[in-house]
């Protein structure tokens, strides 16, 4: 781990993640691990989840540090679309998720009426999550132009609404996730990042 990599105060370009507000994961989350059976609700969903995936994450923290580092973004955010995405790789085949849609960790979108993407490198490699983050950090400037008005952190909770949909489906901030797969992909994302710096995942 590279000296310093770790530091909060690095990863605060585009807004702090800590300072993100976050309502957490809805019931049709919730319910890919019957955790609404359990009463769970919200930022505890989201939370869950994370933990669950947590030690498979481990194998790519090293990787995450560094891509976290090149392009300014807190490794726990990158962590949390991971676990959001693939739940750590767990729920890929053979890389592929969403029916062959999408590659990778992050699932980068191949589809030519969404993503359009060319998948670079393996699935779990440094290679793929610089790929991902990129497209993360280009919807992140998309909204910051869209939105001049919001705050950086408004802005950030909006561009990883964008990179799940399209900047041209973020039509508010009040319903920043009204397209988003289930209603609930950016607030989900932030709160599992919150979890990930909460329990010091990346100190």
């Amino acid at each position: 781990m590279m000296a310093g990599a770790s530091s909060s105060s690095a990863f605060t370009e585009y807004g702090d993640i800590k300072n993100v507000k976050t309502e957490g994961a809805s019931v049709n989350t919730a319910k890919q691990d019957g955790l609404d059976k359990r009463g769970y609700e919200g930022v505890k969903v989201s939370h869950t989840m994370a933990e669950m995936d947590e030690e498979r994450m481990k194998v790519y923290k090293d990787d995450i540090l560094v891509v976290a580092k090149e392009y300014k973004i807190h490794p726990a955010l990158i962590a949390a679309i991971i676990s959001r995405e693939s739940r750590a790789g767990n729920t890929l085949k053979d890389g592929w998720g969403d029916n062959g849609k999408a590659w990778g960790l992050m699932q980068v979108d191949i589809t030519q009426d969404g993503g359009g993407h060319k998948p670079e490198g393996d699935w779990n490699s440094q290679t793929h999550l610089k790929q991902a983050t990129g497209i993360l950090v280009y919807f992140i400037k998309r909204i910051q132009d869209k939105f001049p008005q919001w705050s950086k952190e408004m802005q950030l909770k909006g561009g990883i609404a964008a990179y799940n949909q399209g900047d041209k489906r973020v039509e508010s901030y009040e319903a920043v996730d009204a397209n988003t797969t289930a209603q609930d992909y950016s607030n989900d994302v932030v709160a599992r990042a919150h979890c990930y710096i909460k329990k010091g995942f990346f100190k």
